[in-house]
């Protein structure tokens, strides 16, 4: 991809993983939760008492209710995170504990996007997660968001526009040798996108090396013009950014996103410095497609 006066590598867009959803039987054995002999012990069980294989193969101890729930969310296409088995931060609480209360938040937010903003095939899905004051939890949302819209099938990408302190690469256990930066610089030699494997629809672009001009970078056309072509490989676009009272980043980012989504904090984020915030977005031509109160 490139455009008159920049030149950028091309590097490919991670291709959706084979999904062979099978008997829940054979995902616990592919999995190595049990053997094929413990399955036909399990499936003898299964015919005599008429119960489902998970009952059953639970009843015989060979493996737990989170060994199912597992599988099952291998068999529905859900897939999520194992507390024990990933270097991922446990912040990623949509990964970890999909079930959990704290989840419908970011499934409720996913749902109001969906119909309120990007609700028809010709809806620019690039979404820019702002806030005016550090500390707001701009990053925390953002990935776990990125997380629910992949569990919906979306192939998500999440990018850390961040280039003054990223963190998506320490929530994700990803290495940040190359990234955003050296992309938009014309550094980069290799595939800088990350595909989260276990979550199957869920991509990641770090942020890179901290180069001494973010603003400079951010501002080009290059960064636009990676934005549409990442577009065309990608269902949602989801993009972290640093404050946006302390740097001129997110109001650069949210132009060129299109629309953005504020984070606020209860109890910390000044009323006076969010209205300008947003004011000033707005005057960029940026769709505020809402905002989330962080309760923490």
């Amino acid at each position: 991809m490139s455009i008159p006066g920049e030149k950028i590598n091309v590097y490919s867009v991670p291709t959706r993983p084979s999904r062979a959803a099978g008997h829940i039987g054979a995902l616990l054995v592919d999995a190595g939760k049990i053997s094929q002999a413990d399955a036909e012990r399990v499936m003898r069980l299964q015919r005599e008492k008429g119960a489902r294989f998970g009952d059953a193969a639970v009843s015989l101890g060979l493996v737990t209710s989170a060994d199912i729930d597992e599988a099952l969310a291998r068999q529905f296409e859900f897939p999520y995170l194992v507390p024990g088995t990933s270097s991922m931060s446990g912040e990623l609480v949509a990964a970890y504990a999909p079930f959990d209360p704290r989840v419908e938040v970011f499934k409720a937010v996913r749902s109001q996007l969906m119909l309120r903003r990007f609700d028809s095939e010709d809806a620019s899905k690039r979404l820019a997660v702002v806030s005016p004051c550090r500390r707001e939890g701009r990053s925390y949302l953002a990935a776990n968001l990125a997380v629910a819209f992949s569990q919906l099938g979306e192939r998500t990408l999440l990018i850390d526009a961040d280039m003054r302190n990223p963190r998506q690469h320490l929530l994700f256990s990803l290495e940040n040798r190359a990234g955003l930066s050296t992309l938009l610089s014309g550094r980069a030699s290799g595939d800088v996108i990350e595909h989260i494997v276990p979550l199957l629809d869920l991509s990641v672009l770090p942020a890179g090396p901290l180069p001494p001009n973010p603003q400079e970078l951010l501002g080009r056309p290059l960064f636009r013009k990676l934005l549409a072509d990442l577009e065309i490989e990608y269902d949602m676009i989801i993009i972290d950014t640093p404050p946006g009272t302390v740097h001129a980043d997110a109001q650069t980012v949210a132009a060129c996103a299109g629309s953005a989504l504020m984070v606020v904090r209860r109890d910390h984020t000044p009323a006076r410095l969010l209205k300008a915030f947003a004011d000033e977005l707005t005057g960029l031509g940026t769709f505020l497609a809402g905002a989330v109160i962080n309760e923490t």
